[in-house]
C-alpha cells in the first residue's frame, strides 16, 4: 500500500505540473477517484464504514468463504480475515497545506461554497474529515462572504494495511479486494459485495461495497420510507432514491467512493430486508429516474412537511430549481384566508392550526413541541457561548415563503449568533423542522411549536404514503411534489457525473 500511495502522490504532482520540493505540497492526501457511474450498467461504490485505522478489523463470511486479493494477486480464501494497520514512514515527507472554508451543516451548503470558489478560477474540493469543509490552495483568493483559515502539516507516515496469515502479519498492496460469494456479515446485516479496503484523503481507510444500483435500492427503500408503505409510495421512493444516488455520486469523490451509508447520504442497510412489496416497486420502476429538461433532478425528500412544502432555498443556498416550489400539501389548496408566501408569525401559527385536509397527518412529527432552555443553547453555542452571554433568547429574523425559519438568532446580553437555513437544525438538534413559532415558557425557557420532520423540500414521505393509500399512482405522486418533471429511462442519460 505504501507503493500505491507514493504512486498516487507522484501522479497528482505530475498532473499539477509540480517540481522539486514544491511538488509534494498538496491540499490533501491524493486518492484515486471512483469510476463515473455508467447509465447502462450502474454500479455504486458505497462506504459501509469510514475513517478506519485506529482499531483492528475483522471481516466474516455469511456463507461460503471470503476471497482476498491485492495488487500482488489472489491471497487465498477463509471464513474470516483479521486486518490491522501499522504506521510506516514515507520515503519523503508530504506537506499538506490548504485554505479551509467551513465547517458547513450539509454537503449541499459546502458544495455551493466550492462552486463560488471555482467561479473565481480556483480548484476547490469538498471534504468530510468529520464535518463538511471546502479545501483549496491557500494562496488563492477567497469567495466573498466566506471566512477561512489556513491549515498546514507535514505528513511523514502512512497507515499500511496488514492481514493475519498462518505465518504472521503480511503487508497488503492496494487495491485490496474481497469477494463474498455467500455474503459478508456487517453491522447486523449481510452484504453481497464485492468489497474494497482503500485509503482516504485524511490518512484513514474505508470499507467500500461495489453494489449494482438496483440492489442498492433494496437496502435504501425500506429503511427510508418503510417496507409496509402503499405500492405507489414505495415506487416513488425507489425512483427518488435511484435519482438521488446518481445525482450525488460525486459526494465523496475526494475519498475515492461515491456515497456513504448513513444519514449524510441515504440510509443503506441490509438489502435482504427488502420485502416482496419493496422488490416489486424497484422492479416496476427499474432504470427510471425523475428528470427536468433531460437531466436528473436534485431528488431531495424528507419525512413530513407538516402541511406545506418548502423550496430549495429555505434549506440550502442553491440555484433556483423550478420543480421545488412552496405549496400547501392538502386537498383543496390553501386554507381559507391564507396564501403564500407565509412570512409572518401569525400566518405560520394559522397553518399549524389548519389541519383539515392536510396529507400525511399520521406522521408522529406532523405536529410537535419542544421546550429549550439555557443549557441547550449553551451546548449549541459551544465555544461561542461566552461571546453571547446568558440568558439566551431565540429570535426569528427571517422566514422563507413556506413559513420556515431561514435565519434564527441566539441572542444574549453580549452578542448573538445567527443560524442560517440548514444550520438551524444542525445546531439545535432537538428541532424536527424549521416550520415553527416560538413562545416564552418560563424563566429562561422557550417553547418551539412546529410541524413536520426534515427540510420540507420535495417529496414528503408521510404525504406519499397518504396519497398512495388514496389510490394515487406513482406518476401522480411524483408530479405532485416535483411539478414539471418526467420519468425517463436511465440508459437515455448515458454516463452521469453528478453535481452542479
Amino acid at each position: 500500500m505504501l507503493r500505491s500511495f507514493t504512486a498516487a502522490l507522484a501522479a497528482s504532482c505530475l498532473l499539477a505540473g509540480c517540481q522539486g520540493t514544491d511538488a509534494q505540497a498538496l491540499t490533501h492526501r491524493p486518492v484515486p477517484a471512483p469510476p463515473v457511474v455508467d447509465g447502462a450498467h450502474p454500479v455504486l461504490w458505497v462506504a459501509l464504514a469510514d475513517h478506519l485505522g485506529a482499531t483492528p478489523l475483522q471481516l466474516v463470511a455469511a456463507g461460503s468463504t471470503l476471497q482476498l486479493s491485492d495488487a500482488s494477486g489472489r491471497l487465498g480464501s477463509a471464513q474470516r480475515f483479521s486486518f490491522r494497520w501499522r504506521t510506516q514512514p514515507l520515503p519523503e515527507t508530504l506537506t499538506i497545506r490548504r485554505r479551509v472554508l467551513g465547517p458547513f451543516s450539509s454537503f449541499e451548503t459546502a458544495e455551493q461554497a466550492a462552486l463560488a470558489w471555482r467561479r473565481l478560477g480556483v480548484e476547490a474540493v469538498v471534504a468530510h474529515p468529520g464535518e463538511w469543509e471546502v479545501w483549496a490552495d491557500p494562496e488563492r483568493p477567497v469567495p466573498s462572504g466566506y471566512g477561512s483559515k489556513v491549515e498546514e502539516k507535514v505528513v511523514s507516515e502512512v497507515l499500511t494495511l496488514q492481514v493475519q496469515r498462518p505465518d504472521g502479519w503480511r503487508d497488503l498492496q492496494g487495491p485490496v479486494r474481497l469477494e463474498a460469494p455467500g455474503g459478508l456479515r456487517w453491522n447486523g446485516g449481510v452484504f453481497q459485495g464485492p468489497f474494497r479496503l482503500q485509503p482516504d484523503a485524511y490518512g484513514s481507510w474505508t470499507l467500500v461495497e461495489e453494489v449494482p444500483l438496483e440492489r442498492y435500492l433494496q437496502g435504501v427503500v425500506p429503511h427510508e420510507i418503510g417496507a409496509g408503505s402503499p405500492p405507489a409510495a414505495l415506487a416513488a421512493q425507489a425512483v427518488l432514491a435511484r435519482t438521488w444516488a446518481l445525482g450525488n455520486q460525486h459526494r465523496f469523490a475526494l475519498d475515492g467512493y461515491h456515497l456513504c451509508s448513513d444519514t449524510q447520504c441515504q440510509v443503506y442497510s441490509d438489502p435482504r430486508q427488502a420485502r416482496a412489496g419493496v422488490q416489486q416497486a424497484i422492479r416496476a420502476t427499474e432504470g427510471q429516474v425523475l428528470a427536468w429538461k433531460g437531466k436528473p433532478i436534485h431528488a431531495v425528500y424528507h419525512a413530513s412537511n407538516g402541511g406545506v412544502s418548502a423550496n430549495e432555498d429555505e434549506a440550502w443556498s442553491l440555484p433556483e430549481l423550478p420543480y421545488l416550489e412552496p405549496a400547501f400539501d392538502r386537498a383543496g389548496g390553501a386554507p381559507q384566508g391564507l396564501s403564500l408566501p407565509l412570512t409572518q408569525r401569525q400566518q405560520v401559527r394559522s397553518v399549524l392550526g389548519a389541519t383539515a385536509g392536510v396529507y400525511g397527518q399520521k406522521h408522529p412529527y406532523f405536529r410537535w413541541q419542544r421546550v429549550l432552555g439555557q443549557e441547550t443553547f449553551a451546548r449549541a453555542l459551544g465555544a461561542g457561548a461566552a461571546a453571547v452571554g446568558s440568558p439566551v433568547q431565540p429570535v426569528v429574523l427571517e422566514r422563507g415563503p413556506s413559513g420556515r425559519v431561514v435565519r434564527l438568532a441566539l441572542r444574549g446580553p453580549l452578542g448573538e449568533r445567527v443560524l442560517v437555513r440548514d444550520a438551524i437544525r444542525r445546531t439545535l438538534r432537538r428541532l424536527p423542522s424549521t416550520l415553527f413559532v416560538i413562545e416564552p415558557a418560563g424563566a429562561g425557557l422557550w417553547r418551539f411549536e412546529g410541524g413536520g420532520f426534515g427540510h420540507g423540500a420535495g417529496l414528503s414521505q408521510a404525504g406519499a404514503i397518504d396519497l398512495g393509500g388514496r389510490g394515487w399512482s406513482v406518476k401522480q405522486i411524483l408530479r405532485h411534489y416535483y411539478p414539471g418533471t418526467e420519468l425517463v429511462p436511465l440508459p437515455s442519460l448515458g454516463a452521469l457525473k453528478g453535481g452542479s
